[in-house]
C-alpha cells in the first residue's frame, strides 16, 4: 500500500522568507507540491508558523534524565521532553566520566535508538571532555580532566561508531594530533573548556578544531599575561570567518548585548543555537544533579538556570529549543527567519546532516508548527506527530 500524502495548509512557512504556502509530506519525507499530488490527509496550521524541526547539537538531558545515567529510559525521557518543545533532532552529549560510564552510555544509546518512537531523533553522540583545561573545567568533574592520550581515545572510538563530535581544549599536549585523527574519521573536533591563546586557536582550526563549544562559556578571551594583553578563543572565533560557533541562547548564559554582538559578527550561517540542557530542563526549580544520578555533581536550579551549589558558576542550562528561538527574536531582535535558521539549517550543516534542516523536497519530514510566541502547536518527527497542543 502506498504511503499517504499529508498536506499542511493555512501556515506561514518559514524558510529563506516567510510565505503562505502548503507543505506536503509522504511518510517520513517532504514531497514537492504539484497538481499530480493526491492528498490523503490535511493538517490545518491555523495561521501559525510552519518551520523545519529544531536541531540541538549539544544537550545533556532533560525531564529529570541525564544521558550519563546510562539507561535507555534516560535517553527516551530526554528525547520526549525536548521533542514536545520543538527539538526533532538531538545529539546526546556526555560529560567527562569513567570508561565504564562511557561504555554504559554507548550501550544505552544503541538500545534507545530502537525504542525511540515519540521523541527527538538521535543523530549521534557528542563527547564533551575529558580533555580540558583544568582552569576552565566548569561543572566537569575535575578527577576526570586530563590531556588527550591516543591509546585512550582510540579505545573509546573503537567502542562506539556513533561518536560524531568531540569537544576538547586545543592547547593541550597532543590535542592537534587528536583533532587530525578525528577529522580523518569524519568526527567534528570542537574547541571548548580552554585557556588557549588566539594564535593557538587559529593553529588548531587548521588541524581540525573548526567549531567552538558554547561561545563565551568556559573559554579564554582578552586577558593579561604580565603587562601584555592577549586575545583568546573568543577573538579567534570572530577573526576566522569559517569557524562556526554555538551559543546557549537562554538569555542567562549570554545577555542580550552579547547575543546581538555574536549575531552581528558571525551571522546566521555560522551560529547554532544549543540548549546545553541538563536533567533539570522541563522540571521545577530546586536541587538537581549534573551528570549521572549515581555520582554526578549536585547543583541547584534557580533563576531559570542550573548553578553549582556554591553559586560560583553556571552548571548547564535548563533551556529548550523553543526558548532559544524565542529569545533570539525577542531579546536579540533577530528576524524570525534567521533565528529559525540558527536552530535548523545551520546546525544541520555543521554536523553534515544533508537530509534535514529545511523543508525542501526530499528532506526528512521533521516539522514544527508554532504561534507568534514560539509556543509549539504541533511537532512532527519523521512524518509522525509526537506532540499536538
Amino acid at each position: 500500500m502506498a504511503e499517504k500524502v499529508t498536506k499542511i495548509i493555512n501556515g506561514r512557512v518559514v524558510g529563506s522568507d516567510i510565505a503562505p504556502r502548503a507543505v506536503y509530506f509522504r511518510g517520513g519525507r517532504i514531497v514537492k507540491a504539484g497538481s499530480t499530488v493526491m492528498v490523503d490527509d490535511t493538517i490545518d496550521a491555523g495561521g501559525c508558523f510552519v518551520a523545519p524541526g529544531f536541531i540541538d547539537i549539544h544537550c545533556h538531558g532533560g525531564g529529570d534524565a541525564d544521558f550519563m545515567d546510562g539507561t535507555p529510559e534516560a535517553f527516551l525521557a530526554a528525547a520526549r521532553m525536548h521533542g514536545i518543545h520543538g527539538t526533532t533532532t538531538l545529539f546526546p552529549t556526555a560529560t567527562s566520566g569513567s570508561f565504564e560510564e562511557m561504555s554504559g552510555l554507548f550501550a544505552a544509546y544503541e538500545e534507545a535508538l530502537k525504542l525511540n518512537l515519540d521523541g527527538a531523533d538521535f543523530a549521534g553522540i557528542h563527547l564533551e571532555g575529558p580533555y580540558f583545561a583544568m582552569s576552565q573545567k566548569g561543572a566537569q568533574d575535575p578527577k576526570y580532566v586530563r590531556p588527550p592520550e591516543p591509546s585512550e581515545y582510540r579505545k573509546l572510538l573503537a567502542l562506539s561508531g556513533k561518536i560524531v563530535r568531540w569537544s576538547a581544549a586545543p592547547e593541550l599536549e597532543g590535542a592537534l594530533d587528536f583533532a587530525r585523527e578525528l577529522r580523518e574519521r569524519g568526527i567534528l573536533a570542537a574547541s571548548g573548556h580552554t585557556d588557549c591563546l588566539c594564535e593557538e586557536a587559529i593553529a588548531a582550526f587548521e588541524a581540525g578544531f573548526t567549531h567552538v563549544t558554547h561561545l563565551y562559556s568556559a573559554m579564554s578571551s582578552v586577558h593579561r599575561r604580565g603587562v601584555f594583553r592577549h586575545a583568546g578563543l573568543v577573538e579567534a572565533a570572530y577573526l576566522l570567518d569559517d569557524m562556526t560557533v554555538e551559543i546557549i541562547a537562554d538569555g542567562i548564559h549570554l545577555p542580550p548585548p552579547l547575543l546581538k554582538l555574536i549575531y552581528k559578527l558571525k551571522g546566521p550561517d555560522r551560529i547554532a543555537l544549543i540548549t546545553d540542557a541538563m536533567r533539570g530542563a522541563g522540571m521545577p526549580e530546586g536541587e538537581s544533579v549534573i551528570g549521572s544520578r549515581k555520582n554526578g555533581l549536585p547543583v541547584i536550579i534557580e533563576d531559570g538556570v542550573a548553578k553549582l551549589t556554591d553559586k560560583t558558576a553556571f552548571a548547564g542550562s535548563v533551556a529548550t529549543t523553543d526558548r532559544l528561538v524565542r529569545n533570539m527574536v525577542q531579546l536579540a531582535e533577530v528576524p524570525l527567519t534567521d533565528a529559525v535558521k540558527m536552530a535548523t539549517a545551520t546546525p544541520a550543516a555543521i554536523m553534515k546532516l544533508s537530509d534535514r534542516g529545511t523543508l525542501d523536497a526530499g528532506k526528512r519530514a521533521d516539522i514544527v508548527i508554532f504561534d507568534d510566541n514560539i509556543t509549539m502547536k504541533r511537532v512532527i518527527v519523521g512524518g509522525r506527530t509526537i506532540f499536538e497542543a
